[in-house]
Order: structure tokens, then sequence, then C-alpha cells
């Protein structure tokens, strides 16, 4: 092989270092406080419902079980909070999510969910179009059909939570996941504040039956439970732990701030002084990925570390939402354009609307609280060193040569001027120096 020429390589080398210095000037870009939407929301929605109309959905439910109803739901929910920020997206939203909604509710999109299930297609598949469905009626309610739909199928997941021994639904059968339940139980809470309080005593009655089955390791909702009388099956794991806290404050505020200490406390760490992030397993406890969680790089969850920006920001944790949002354009990989913006160069759809969910999430039946959480102080500094020597790692040669040289020059001089017949001396006390 021939040598590589020089310029090539110094073209290389700038390409390196242009890259630190926008990826730096990314990570050190204010983020948006919990309330408002990063500007780039439509255009991350854009690129969403072009990767929707190609499939994207029947794809991801190739990665995961879920893949499909995750797809459609998480992009008609964050055009309804983006629509619930900025009024002048709301006629689209409502347009948006309920296309969404209709997706999930095809027969693709119930096709792994039993029809024979109380209620009907799972606890997931019900709790989640319920909670689509209740959240496009706080934008819009003037379809007498939807909200008669969204009032009998909040009946239906009543009915059967109350005659349910365990607060933990089956989404499968034999197989039950606290975080299911919640979304269910927050969605009979949205149907109360638009509707009517109608629910409130089995609201009531799963909050207790909850606090009563919490891992005891933790102090959390278990992560997996039995499916008969709701006791623990697999203890608090970051994955299903983002999402209840997702939806945990729209339930109980009280019960929530408690259960979200609990949380930050377990599952935020540093790894090697990198962070902040979220482990997939509370602190002292080690285990493997999954479908779920994702392939864990040193006990961290990418997935689950991208939902948590979601669950600080309805938490009042914005000093969190916005590092970790902050980290995502850091390591995300970006693609920003004009009329489009994807993350890990968009090769993986259903990652993007998990950051878009979480980037523009906001309560919809109460206020989020304001929390005294914070980081530490000098999180940012150990990404910016690694930017900084890979920047600097292609000159690292000819800054290395400068440097011998600056060394050099002084002595060098002062042999000249002893072969021009200076005066010893100066030339003596430039030797010295």
């Amino acid at each position: 092989m021939g040598r590589i020429p020089g310029w090539t390589l110094r073209f290389a080398g700038v390409v390196v270092t242009v890259s630190c210095l926008v990826a730096a000037g990314r990570f050190l870009l204010p983020q948006p406080v919990p309330g408002d939407i990063p500007g780039a929301t439509e255009r991350q929605l854009a690129f969403l419902r072009d990767a929707l109309d190609k499939g994207a959905d029947t794809e991801a439910q190739q990665l995961f079980p879920e893949g499909h109803l995750f797809s459609n739901a998480l992009y008609g929910l964050a055009w309804v909070q983006a629509g619930h920020t900025d009024p002048d997206l709301r006629s689209q939203a409502v347009a948006e999510s309920r296309w969404a909604l209709a997706r999930m509710e095809s027969d693709e999109g119930r096709a792994v969910f039993s029809p024979r299930l109380e209620p009907a297609h799972g606890i997931f598949w019900a709790g989640w179009t319920n909670w689509l469905r209740g959240a496009i009626l706080s934008l819009d309610s003037t379809d007498p059909t939807e909200v008669r739909r969204f009032s009998t199928h909040s009946d239906e997941i009543a009915q059967a939570f109350a005659a349910s021994p365990t607060p933990f639904l089956q989404a499968y059968h034999g197989q039950a996941w606290p975080v299911d339940s919640t979304v269910a139980i927050a969605s009979l809470r949205l149907h109360d504040k638009l509707l009517g309080a109608r629910h409130a005593a089995v609201i009531d009655r799963w909050t207790e039956q909850s606090r009563a089955r919490l891992d005891p390791s933790t102090g959390l909702l278990p992560h997996q439970v039995s499916a008969v009388d709701g006791s623990l099956s697999t203890g608090s794991r970051a994955t299903s732990q983002a999402v209840i806290h997702r939806f945990l404050p729209e339930i109980d505020p009280g019960f929530a701030r408690t259960q979200y200490s609990l949380y930050r406390d377990r599952f935020l760490a540093y790894p090697g002084g990198f962070g902040p992030a979220i482990r997939e397993y509370p602190h002292g406890v080690d285990g493997s990925g999954d479908v779920d969680s994702g392939p864990l790089i040193a006990g961290i969850s990418l997935s689950a570390t991208v939902v948590a920006q979601g669950a600080a920001r309805v938490n009042g944790d914005g000093t969190l939402a916005r590092a970790l949002a902050a980290e995502g354009e850091l390591l995300g990989l970006p693609i920003d354009l004009p009329g489009s913006k994807r993350y890990a160069l968009g090769l993986v759809p259903i990652g993007d609307a998990f950051v878009v969910w979480s980037s523009t999430a906001r309560l919809l039946v109460t206020e989020s609280p304001s929390t005294a959480d914070d980081l530490r102080w000098w999180w940012r500094l150990p990404w910016l060193a690694v930017l900084t020597l890979i920047a600097l790692a292609p000159w690292a040669g000819q800054i290395t040569a400068v440097a011998r040289n600056a060394g050099r020059r002084p002595r060098v001089n002062a042999l000249r001027a002893v072969a021009d017949g200076e005066p010893r001396a100066t030339a003596n006390c430039a030797l010295d120096a």
C-alpha cells in the first residue's frame, strides 16, 4: 500500500476536530426546562411519521412483542404533549394522534394480544390505548363517539381491576407487570378529570394494594409479579421503573414523590465518573440485559436512560431531565436536517419515538411538582475531557514537535550567537536559559 497523502490525513484531522467541537456545542447548549419542548420536536415527528408510513412499526414488532403498539402510541402521545405546549400545533396534534390510535386498534395492532383476557386484549393494550384516547380528548373533546368510547373502555378497565384479587392485571396469559397496570390506572384518573369522577374507589384501592406489594429490597414497585396474587417474581428494574414514574404522578402525587426519590437513589449512576445515567438493576445488584433493556454498558440501560428524561420532567426534576437531554445530543448521533431530525442515524425509529415522547413529557391530570434534587456539579467535565482528547489526537505529533522545538530554540540561538562572535557572557546567559 502506498503512503496516504499528507493532505488526506490533515483533512481527516480537521473533520475529527470540527466534529468534536460541534458535539461539544450541542452538549453545552441549554436544554428545555420541564413545560417546554425542544425546538426540533416537529422535525423529529416528521421523521417518525415518514418512518411509520414505510412500516417502521411492523419492523419494530420483530424486535420485541410490543414494538408495533409502542411505535404508534409514543408517536401519538408526543403529538398530544406538543399540542398542549404549543397551541399552534393543536389541530395537527389531534389529527396525527387519532391516526396513531387507529393503528393501535387495527388488527395488526391487536394481533399479539388475547381478546379473552380481562379487560379485552390484556391490560397492556387496554391501558395504552385508553391513555392515548383520553390524551386526545384532553386536546379536543368535541367528538361524542370518542367520548363514549373513552367512557366505555374506562368502565371495562375499572371493572377488571375491581374484580381482581391483585392490583396487577395480566398483559398476556399468566404474565403480569405492574408498569402496565400503572398506565391503565392513570387512564382512569384522566377519565375522571375529563368526564367526572367515577373511578376514585378503584384507583384508591389499587394504590393501597400496590403499596402492600412493593419490592422489599428497594421499596419500589416490582418489575414482574405473579398473575395470581400479585406477589413478587422479579425485583425492581429500571426499564419498568422509568415508565412507572412517568405515570405515577398522575395517579397519586404523594405516593409518586416518595417512589421517585427512592428510584433516583437506587438507579441513578455515574459509571467510571461519566453520567448521569440509569442502571438497569439497583445499586448492589448485577444482571444481564434483555429485549426490554437492550445490552447493558457498565450496568447502564440506554433505553431506561432515555425514558428517565420524561420521568424526570413530570416529577419536577429539571436538573436531571436537562442533563439526560444534553447527553442524548452528545451520544445519540443526531442528524438534524431542515425537515427532519433523527437519532442513531435513523436506524431504529422506535428509539426516536421514545426520545420524542420523553423530551416532550408533561402531566395531563395534575401539575408537575418542583424538586430540589441536584447532580454532581462536575458531571460535564469527563465528557468534555474526552472530547478534547479526541479533538487534539490528530494533531498530537505536530503539538509534540512544536513543544520540543520551543524547548530547543534558546540553546540553538545561543550557539549561533557564539559562532557570530557575540560576547561569551551573553551567550552563556542564553545557554543557561
